[in-house]
């Protein structure tokens, strides 16, 4: 058994198909399966088993595959303590984001920073459960799940909570509720509403709303973009559910928050154990705590 087996396990638990992890090593689906036969070698129970056409991992390859991510962050450390060139300011560190996330934050970031470390952005539009998979590829995910949500999975990633963010009904201007400083879910229950495709995050939210009002919601539209969303509002179309802190609805549209339904996401950044260990992903952090708590931000 040697670190590159340990690897590949754990890009197998990851990742779910040979095919994925020989993409993600630069290797032969070939030479994956053969380190994970000679990984097989050392020990008496099977760690994989067939599931259809796919390689799936069995209890005990999944309790080696959550060993071998303390191996992988113990052997970072070791490689840290021979070569300090890993800490330098110079190595870029990528920074995956949800996409009005990116919108309001990757530009001051980017400001921020200045240069040191390079950062390498990208936005990610995800199912809320993908976003945990997206650490594999980059140094930093910022991901968004509603409050009540489960937690995500602390086996896989760390998690640094960067906002505890509020969302408010998105109205047009010229609608007649947008004169009042805030609204009920009785005022609004009626509407017609913008919400995002099934599977990701702010769906479970508007489904909140839905409880509170004692009735399903008529959702007329699914769309995922916030700012696509808003443009449907400001049309007085319908109504949506949008970040309070992150959105950059233009003035034809004002947000106003409920006084009866708590109605809020967590913005978090997560990322692999061993990336912590790097001075650049630890700069990039501090840096995003701090656009996420200036206001407007």
């Amino acid at each position: 058994m040697d670190e590159r087996q340990l690897r590949v396990l754990r890009e197998l638990a990851e990742r779910g198909s040979l095919a994925a992890v020989a993409r993600a090593l630069h290797v032969t689906p070939s030479a994956v399966s053969q380190q994970l036969a000679a990984l097989q070698r050392s020990f008496a129970v099977p760690l994989t088993q067939k599931r259809g056409r796919r390689l799936a991992l069995t209890l005990a390859g999944e309790a080696l595959a959550s060993a071998a991510v303390d191996v992988a962050a113990a052997m970072d450390a070791a490689r840290r303590a021979v070569g300090d060139h890993l800490d330098s300011a110079r190595t870029p560190v990528s920074v995956c984001a949800f996409h009005s996330a990116a919108l309001a934050w990757f530009g001051p970031l980017l400001t921020a920073l200045d240069g040191t470390p390079p950062l390498r952005c990208t936005d990610e539009d995800v199912a809320q459960d993908a976003f945990p998979a997206l650490v594999a590829d980059h140094d930093v995910v910022v991901a968004h799940r509603p409050e009540a949500s489960p937690a995500w999975p602390a086996r896989r990633v760390r998690v640094v909570p960067l906002l505890l963010e509020p969302l408010h009904v998105a109205l047009a201007a010229e609608h007649p509720l947008a004169g009042r400083e805030e609204l009920r879910v009785a005022d609004v229950a009626a509407e017609r509403w913008v919400s995002v495709h099934e599977g990701f995050p702010l769906a479970g939210l508007l489904d909140v709303v839905a409880v509170a009002a004692r009735r399903p919601l008529d959702v007329v539209h699914r769309i995922n973009e916030v700012f696509v969303a808003t443009s449907v509002v400001a049309a007085g179309d319908a109504v949506a559910l949008v970040p309070a802190r992150t959105s950059r609805p233009g003035p034809d549209v004002v947000l106003r928050p409920l006084a009866d339904v708590r109605v809020n996401r967590r913005v978090d950044a997560l990322l692999r154990p061993e990336a912590l260990a790097r001075r650049g992903v630890r700069t990039v952090l501090d840096a995003l705590r701090d656009v996420a708590r200036t206001p407007g931000g």
